[in-house]
């Protein structure tokens, strides 16, 4: 099988100062890509800002022999996220590839976690999205091409304590299947990472432990790359990556019931509850509209 080089890709990569996003940036730019190292340098909770984190990833890549800048925008900002796009096109010269991986966390429960909790993560994780999306998406429609990887979490099956991060990587996923149907007459796909990785915002874990080796971020990476690759043959899936696992996540429809006459009761719900509930025929929709046309199937 040939090697799957990005010679000649320009890359963005968000909150890649540390942790997961450091081995996207360092992967991308290993295989050729020039690569933009953006990451505003906070806490895990979002405060404060530090260039060093990304200046410190930019100088392994350059030692390395591949080539990559340092940006500090905020991308939850659309003007830091629109700099953060202008910098990768002032220097390179276009924009290939956008790696949506910046993000918090701010441990809470409900009712403890309140709308300030919910409005931070929103800021960074899906308005952080939506805002570089939008800025790369005009250089991506006339060039006929862009690949972008949005990050998401198997923290959506639902965690005790992550209300604000699971919402917030949650909505990401509703604006990634959107942006994969305003993508696809113009070459740009869209898809979806929930990494499984121990970094700083996991926690409590040695880098040198067992555990942390297992599920180094050096093993996400890969598949990071090949969604971000011209190869890369679906938009808007979602996909898991860690510990040498990976594997999709999907959205489905069971076939449900019918009820046969124009008006169904409370007590017909409850009868055939099982049978909306059958997991043995169930489909995955493409889009809205086959979903739609799925549902209403079979009715006059």
């Amino acid at each position: 099988m040939d090697e799957f080089g990005f010679e000649g890709r320009v890359a963005i990569v968000t909150g890649a100062g540390r942790g997961i996003g450091r081995a996207y940036a360092r992967l991308l730019a290993e295989r050729g890509a020039r690569v933009v190292v953006n990451d505003l340098g906070g806490t895990i909770e979002g405060d404060g800002a530090d260039a060093g984190p990304a200046s410190s990833v930019v100088a392994e890549i350059t030692a390395a022999g591949g080539t990559a800048i340092a940006d500090g925008n905020d991308v939850a900002s659309e003007s830091g996220a629109q700099a953060l796009v202008d910098t990768a096109l002032d220097r390179f010269g276009r924009l290939d590839i956008l790696v949506n991986n910046a993000g918090i966390v701010r441990w809470a429960g409900f009712p403890e976690a309140d709308a300030d909790n919910l409005e931070r993560h929103l800021a960074v994780h899906l308005r952080g999205s939506f805002n570089t999306a939008r800025a790369a998406w005009p250089g991506m429609v006339e060039q006929g091409y862009g690949r972008i990887v949005m990050t998401t979490s198997s923290g959506v099956f639902g965690l005790p304590n992550n209300l604000g991060y699971a919402a917030a990587k949650a909505g990401v996923i509703g604006l990634t299947r959107s942006l994969k149907t305003a993508g696809a007459a113009h070459g740009i796909k869209i898809n979806l990472i929930a990494p499984a990785a121990f970094t700083r915002m996991a926690g409590g874990v040695r880098e040198d432990s067992p555990i942390a080796q297992q599920m180094s971020p050096d093993r996400v990476a890969p598949m990071v790359a090949f969604l971000a690759h011209e190869d890369c043959p679906v938009s808007g899936e979602i996909y898991v990556a860690g510990a040498g696992r990976f594997a999709r996540v999907f959205i489905a429809s069971t076939r449900g019931y019918i009820h046969p006459t124009s008006e169904p009761t409370v007590e017909d719900v409850a009868k055939h509850w099982a049978e909306i509930n059958d997991e043995t025929d169930y489909f995955v929709p493409d889009d809205l509209l086959d979903w739609q046309a799925a549902f209403l199937a079979d009715r006059s």
